[in-house]
């Protein structure tokens, strides 16, 4: 029998253990609860159950943090396609088509094709992982720390530059981020660094308390005045409404499997992410499709390339993040900081140090996704009733489960405090058109990247050339170089002014 085949039949064995079948499940149904509600964000539902997972097994932690991960996105297209509102990013792009479809009574058939799309698109993610991901760690057996150095420069770059909004702002997060990984004990040293002789910082800043603050609080922050009521008009359908007609299964065939193709590519790109992935699709489609007028007005192609990328780009955004320790975007950078919380290291030994985790996980992918269909069909009505929550009910209440949440990471205040000075600076953040999501890029890779570059300073006795002399490392220094001379020439094109045509010349 082949070796995956007995590795892949391992992990199930230890996915269908009933302790992990509970975290699972408890993952996927948090993760899509998150999904529904508006305002609700993935990356504080995970911080906030982090610390929750300090008494539970790494595998079972694991598996219900990213169950949630990859949960979320099947209840943020209910929310896109019933309400028009795009909760997560992913899927703005699916709010041009999906609304006016619901407006146009086809509401469940939209839902529907993003069912197919979305299981289509995560089992193809799941099986490009379980295929390529061995392989990547096989290459990367071969890396040594000025590798490993140089393909974490090129993430955090990645994840810098390609983020929504400035790539200039981006960098400057990044930095930053890379700024806050450094506070506590020096490894080598143990001198302290920037704790400015706060002991409770000796440690570092807390993980949880970083993201929770970020993507919690600030957001509560810019939402608190939101008292618009929902809408929920067009809302009301059954589960006999999800069943699509043959002719929009037909047309939805070639989007959905194009859709698929562009997420498992852009997966395997260090920064692209889901958000990305949905918005390229989109633009493919409109492109090869022979009536690109009916977009934004209820084409059925719009709504199922865009969701069967993002679940592709979602299942396949594991790859890099396991198995070389880059995450695609900042859900993995949580993600992996949660690995590393639990005494795991990503990176290529981790299949072979921990198949229960690596194989255990790529079985839960199977059987979560089959979870979220059961869940998401007999429970529509439920979902659509959640989406009426009002605001003043929903962060008030969640706002209290951040503060519990941190409080459990250590015991100690100190972190709550630390928890509502970052919401605050993110807030700040979000009102300058900054993106806090590249600080936590930064935060988590930045003590990996720093552990590697002094480690290939100490065996290149300080030769700074050794990153240049190795045939990797010189491959991602140069794709460095490449993307920020990309962006700067994108820069350049943008602001060149347009050239000017005399009066004369038309005569």
């Amino acid at each position: 029998m082949d070796t995956g085949v007995i590795d892949l039949i391992h992990g199930f064995s230890v996915a269908l253990q009933p302790q992990n079948l509970l975290w699972c499940f408890i993952g996927v149904m948090a993760g899509n609860l998150v999904g529904v509600l508006p305002g609700m964000g993935v990356l504080s539902a995970i911080s906030i159950l982090l610390p929750l997972t300090y008494g539970i097994e790494p595998v079972g932690a694991i598996l219900m943090l990213a169950g949630m991960a990859y949960g979320a996105q099947y209840g943020g297209a209910i929310c896109s396609i019933l309400l028009n509102l795009p909760c997560h990013p992913p899927h703005a792009v699916t709010c041009l088509d999906g609304f006016p479809l619901t407006k146009q009574g086809k509401g469940g058939t939209a839902l529907g094709i993003t069912m197919m799309g979305a299981v289509f698109g995560a089992a193809f993610g799941i099986m490009q992982m379980i295929i390529t991901a061995p392989y990547i760690a096989r290459i990367a057996f071969s890396f040594g720390s000025a590798e490993i150095c140089a393909l974490m420069l090129l993430g955090l770059l990645a994840g810098s530059t390609l983020a929504k909004g400035s790539p200039l702002k981006g960098v400057a997060m990044t930095i930053f981020g890379l700024l806050l990984g450094l506070v506590g004990q020096d490894a080598n040293t143990g001198i302290e660094r920037f704790t400015f002789g706060i002991l409770d910082l000796d440690d570092g800043v807390e993980l949880v308390a970083l993201s929770l603050g970020l993507f919690g609080i600030a957001e509560f922050l810019r939402s608190v005045n939101n008292t618009v009521p929902i809408d929920a008009t067009y809302a009301k359908l059954g589960v006999s409404d999800l069943r699509p007609s043959k002719a929009d299964m037909k047309k939805a065939a070639f989007p959905i499997l194009r859709g698929t193709l562009i997420g498992s590519l852009c997966s395997l790109i260090p920064g692209t992410g889901p958000t990305i992935a949905s918005f390229v699709a989109y633009a493919v489609e409109k492109k090869v499709s022979k009536n690109p007028e009916k977009f934004g007005h209820g084409a059925i192609e719009g709504v199922a390339a865009p969701e069967a990328s993002t679940h592709s780009s979602v299942q396949g955004d594991f790859i890099p993040t396991m198995s070389l320790g880059i995450p695609g975007d900042a859900v993995m950078a949580l993600l992996l900081g949660a690995l590393i919380i639990h005494g795991i290291t990503p990176g290529p030994r981790l299949i072979v140090e921990h198949p229960d985790m690596f194989w255990g996980l790529i079985a839960s992918f199977w059987i979560g996704n089959l979870m979220l269909i059961f869940l998401n069909v007999p429970m529509i009505g439920i979902w659509v009733k959640l989406l009426m929550v009002p605001y003043r009910y929903l962060f008030p209440s969640a706002l209290f489960f951040i503060c519990i949440g941190v409080f459990a990471a250590k015991n100690t205040l100190f972190d709550v405090v630390v928890t509502l000075g970052f919401g605050v600076f993110g807030y700040l953040l979000l009102m300058l058109r900054f993106e806090p999501a590249p600080i936590l890029l930064g935060f988590v890779l930045g003590p990996r990247l720093e552990e590697n570059f002094r480690r290939a300073m100490t065996i290149s006795r300080g030769d700074i050339f050794t990153f240049v002399e190795r045939p990797i490392s010189a491959i991602f220094i140069t794709l460095c170089v490449l993307l920020i001379a990309a962006q700067i020439w994108v820069r350049i094109r943008k602001t060149k002014p347009p050239i000017a045509i005399p009066a004369d010349a038309h005569e």
